[in-house]
């Protein structure tokens, strides 16, 4: 790079060859390596500070060398955790005192001016007695980030001694004061006692208030998470935003929109100005002044102010009470002034009766005309719409005259016209009401019939639940074990269906494996014989058999199964 102050012309010269060089008319700046430096790098980045500065082109200043970021050029790596082992001592103590060591305390670690034991009337070099072990001396050589660390040799047993040590300190605490205030009640009881009044007692005084005040101490100095509050001035400043709310610069992208103030995070202007201001959650600023009390208050504000220039003395925010008092006074008067003044006026000058307010009968009435006839049909005019759902009405289908659910019988809706209860049934007219009748009445009066016997008819959902139970107990009679049985001498496996109507099945194990042979043989040429039917061969007229629909169940292709596909299965 050319040092020193260049000239108009030189610097003329290295700008139009700047641009030259970015429009790729001139050959790219090259390194001392070869490497070619990209024209678009900002200056700031391709010049070298002036400690490393080669006077060369070169980018070697901002690559990295491979090692680890160290602030010291010291070729031995910091080790951030090693510090001294202080008051550590080396061993036992010797038993006899050594030539060299400390005449005060007979260690060999340290001399006599730089003994740190208490200094005795006679050495451990005269007494041999009490002769202390060697403290460990330890060589740190400590980096750059090492004598920087704060927190090196911090020792986290000792922050729990602390608080041990600050607990067993408020245990104690307390325990004076509750000794104090007993020594109190009991002066107190003496004095009562003498003077005859009831004595109170320790469990009568409330020390819940002490605590929750000594509490209370120490969390005035806490900050709340986003805010610093500031204990002198009383004054809390958010400084954070909380990360669920949107940001008021990201509801409306538009450069129309309303105005955002980023020094003051504020918009004062609604965003969504094509929409109801009452349907968004966010309308400005601005908005908000207007809702809840603060008209009122505003209100209040103003009264106070006029009331100041007029010489009362009110004011809002050091006795908003009698402000609000004051408020409320000043609009009952103006209320009773007014009604004075229309009483005064309608008094003189009459018309009272125009200010009554119309019968609602005629707030109704329109200028539409509509003329009926004695039936109730209309001549003339438009008769008055009636409010309608969004739902169709008056629909009739199937020749039914009424609406559905215009009748209800037994639990049922149906349709007036006939008295059918089924949804999709034609209209019968009076002949199906009459069949409907004398269905009623026919189930009425055999309802309480019963059989020849006296006892009463059973359902079929009855019957059925006995022909089960009966079922289940002949089979416990026959063995729940009994899975396999022998018919003429051959095994016969028993399958039982669980579904209405069937029973226990007894299939063959030979006319199974039968079954599903011919299966397998069906279903090889099921694609040939799929177009020409038989393919030459007669139908077989017969039943078919238990074994035969057991093994067509057990062969066919279900199209739902997950595993119908996978590769060796059946």
């Amino acid at each position: 790079m050319q040092s020193g102050k260049l000239s108009k012309e030189e610097y003329q010269k290295k700008q139009d060859l700047d641009a030259a060089r970015k429009a790729g008319t001139a050959p790219p700046e090259v390194d001392e390596e070869g490497n070619e430096i990209n024209p678009h790098i900002p200056q700031y980045i391709v010049q070298a500070p002036w400690y490393i500065d080669t006077g060369a082109p070169s980018l070697k200043h901002q690559r990295s060398d491979g090692k680890p970021y160290s602030a010291t050029d010291d070729p031995k790596k910091d080790d951030l955790d090693k510090w001294y082992a202080r008051g550590a001592r080396a061993g036992p103590a010797a038993t006899k005192f050594r030539k060299g060591a400390c005449e005060n305390c007979g260690a060999m670690s340290h001399k006599t001016k730089e003994c740190m034991e208490r200094p005795r009337k006679k050495g451990a070099k005269w007494t041999q007695a009490a002769i202390q072990a060697d403290e460990v001396v330890q060589q740190v050589d400590l980096g750059f980030e090492a004598k920087r660390d704060r927190w090196n040799g911090y020792d986290a047993a000792e922050h729990v001694r602390l608080m041990r040590e600050w607990e067993l300190v408020e245990e104690q605490r307390k325990k004076a004061k509750a000794l104090k205030m007993d020594e109190e009640l009991k002066a107190r009881a003496a004095a009562e006692a003498a003077s005859g009044r009831p004595v109170e007692t320790l469990a009568d005084v409330d020390t819940s208030s002490d605590e929750e005040a000594d509490e209370d101490k120490y969390a005035e100095g806490a900050d709340m998470a986003g805010q610093k509050l500031d204990m002198k001035s009383r004054q809390t400043v958010r400084n954070l935003r909380i990360r669920e709310d949107i940001p008021k610069y990201l509801r409306n992208l538009d450069l129309e929109s309303a105005h955002y103030d980023p020094k003051t995070r504020s918009m004062r202007d609604n965003p969504y100005k094509d929409k109801n201001p009452d349907e968004v959650d966010y309308a400005g600023d601005a908005a908000f002044r207007f809702t809840g009390n603060s008209a009122a208050m505003t209100k209040t504000v103003m009264f106070t102010h006029r009331a100041a220039e007029r010489g009362n003395d009110v004011h809002a925010q050091a006795n908003p009470s009698q402000a609000e008092f004051l408020y409320r006074e000043y609009l009952k008067k103006r209320d009773e002034v007014k009604d004075r003044q229309r009483s005064s006026i309608l008094d003189r000058y009459g018309g009272a009766e125009h200010l009554s307010k119309p019968p609602p009968e005629l707030l109704q009435q329109t200028e539409d005309y509509v003329e009926y006839s004695r039936t109730g049909r209309v001549i003339k005019g438009v008769e008055k719409a009636v409010a309608r759902s969004k739902y169709p009405e008056d629909q009739f289908h199937n020749n039914h005259t009424a609406v559905w659910g215009s009748y209800w019988t037994n639990g049922l809706w149906g349709f007036a016209c006939c008295h059918n209860t089924v949804y999709n049934s034609y209209c019968t007219g009076a002949a199906g009401r009459e069949a409907n009748a004398a269905a009623s009445h026919f189930a009425v009066t055999i309802g309480g019939a019963t059989e020849g016997d006296g006892a009463p008819q059973k359902t079929l959902m009855e019957e059925h639940l006995e022909r089960l139970a009966a079922e289940k107990k002949a089979a416990k009679k026959k063995g729940k074990g009994a899975a396999a049985a022998a018919v003429d001498g051959k095994p016969v496996l028993t399958s039982k269906r669980k579904h209405l109507g069937e029973g226990e099945i007894e299939l063959s194990k030979e006319k199974l494996a039968e079954a599903l042979e011919r299966e397998r043989k069906r279903a090889k040429l099921a694609g040939s014989d799929a177009a020409g039917g038989p393919s030459g061969r007669e139908w077989e007229h017969r039943d078919v058999t238990e074994e035969e629909l057991e093994a067509h169940r057990m062969m066919r292709a279900r199209r739902d199964d997950p595993m119908a596909n996978f590769e060796g299965g059946v």
